[in-house]
């Protein structure tokens, strides 16, 4: 969105695409998300476009069920693409 960080941007797909939701839920106090919780850990500029950044995120092993393709690819891609938040 027009007027917002990359670093913030970054963090915030990070933790929508692992921990992260805009809303309370009971099982918040469960765990500690820390552990679980993506982590935008490099942000670069497109080379030529204006206002358009590629953020590198980590997850952990744990988020995902072992040798499940699909498991990875809907819980990363869907809700990257679903996130309404950007462009």
């Amino acid at each position: 969105q027009p007027g917002v960080p990359a670093e913030e941007a970054g963090a915030a797909v990070a933790a929508e695409s692992s921990t992260g939701t805009w809303t309370t839920v009971w099982t918040d106090g469960l765990t500690s998300l820390d552990r679980y919780k993506g982590r935008c850990y490099h942000i670069e500029a497109v080379i030529g476009e204006a206002n358009q950044y590629i953020a590198y995120v980590a997850y952990p092993l744990d988020l995902f069920e072992e040798g499940s393709v699909t498991n990875m690819f809907t819980s990363i891609v869907g809700n990257v693409f679903g996130f309404k938040a950007l462009r």
